[in-house]
């Protein structure tokens, strides 16, 4: 298949883009490098199948950048993740997750595409998560604490427009908390690479709250087989993507000092605004619907961030 993916520069868009490839279709990788970065997609421009678009999706000519290439299919993954920033500025958050998957949608259409595959937030947009039982199913009530996690839920009410509109079947993944290899330790990072990296150069670490809040952490390379998967599954609907487990904060940062052969304990500092205090997320219906299951145990998973942390 011709596949277009948003954000293709990105932490997991990167990712998606190689699980593509291996798969063995051509992709057309977009993003404006705000937060993405070219070395990540080292592997993926030596492809023959594999063409690059430096193009903000809030533009109005994504629309000729994506119809020029005519895809099967768009993956849309380019978004502004910074739940704090959305709390801060919840307009410019909007505009990039809100009126950028507008923007996308107009682009599938009109470049002929028949499905979007869009990357969602299981995190965010079921809110708390209760502690018994494996976590949210795609049935739990959606109820954002975020600009962010609103976003999110907005854009999967367009995604059904265009399907009644224009027959554009579409598959939105929550995803649980992704972390591995390329996650950048800075700025938009998530909280195993920045307490991974500090954790190698013997920093300290904050920890906001008493620690005790719960994540449900996925590793990298199970979602982008998730997105492959997806692909392949036009019109599934939403679909969580995750491991079904509750982490606590004060436990991730214990498992990384210990893989980190480190000691040093955490400094906690007062809770934020507008984050989740438990989040996991029920992957049953992926299971069923793609054949989908993580594959990659949180230990497994945090070695191979520490191993890439360390030579990045």
């Amino acid at each position: 298949m011709r596949l277009a993916v948003t954000g293709a520069a990105g932490f997991i868009g990167s990712h998606v883009v190689d699980g593509l490839l291996g798969a063995g279709h051509t992709v057309l990788g977009i993003d404006n490098l705000s937060t993405g970065r070219m070395a990540n997609l080292a592997g993926a421009v030596r492809a023959d199948r594999f063409a690059f678009a430096h193009q903000d999706i809030t533009r109005p000519d994504l629309v000729e950048v994506v119809r020029a290439f005519g895809p099967d299919a768009v993956c849309h993954l380019a978004a502004a993740i910074d739940v704090r920033r959305s709390v801060e500025d919840p307009i410019e958050d909007a505009r990039v997750n809100v009126l950028g998957t507008i923007g996308v949608l107009e682009a599938a259409r009109a470049g002929g595409a028949r499905q979007v595959v869009f990357v969602s937030s299981g995190g965010a947009i079921y809110g708390e998560t209760p502690l018994d039982g494996s976590g949210a199913t795609e049935s739990s009530p959606v109820a954002p604490e975020s600009p962010y996690g609103a976003g999110k839920a907005a854009a999967e009410l367009w995604l059904q427009v265009y399907a009644r509109l224009y027959g554009l079947a579409w598959t939105a993944l929550a995803l649980s908390n992704v972390y591995g290899p390329r996650q950048a330790p800075d700025g938009e990072g998530g909280v195993v690479s920045i307490f991974g990296s500090r954790a190698l150069a013997d920093r300290p670490v904050a920890i906001y709250g008493d620690g005790l809040q719960t994540r449900d952490f996925v590793f990298v390379g199970d979602v982008a087989a998730a997105l492959v998967a997806a692909v392949g599954a036009p019109g599934a609907g939403r679909l969580n993507i995750g491991t079904g487990v509750h982490t606590s904060v004060v436990d991730l940062h214990t498992r990384l000092q210990r893989l980190a052969k480190g000691s040093r304990p955490p400094d906690f500092e007062p809770e934020r605004a507008g984050e989740v205090r438990r989040s996991a997320l029920d992957a049953s219906a992926a299971r069923a619907a793609l054949g989908w299951e993580p594959r990659t145990t949180l230990d497994q998973g945090l070695r191979q961030t520490l191993d890439w942390l360390a030579t990045a």
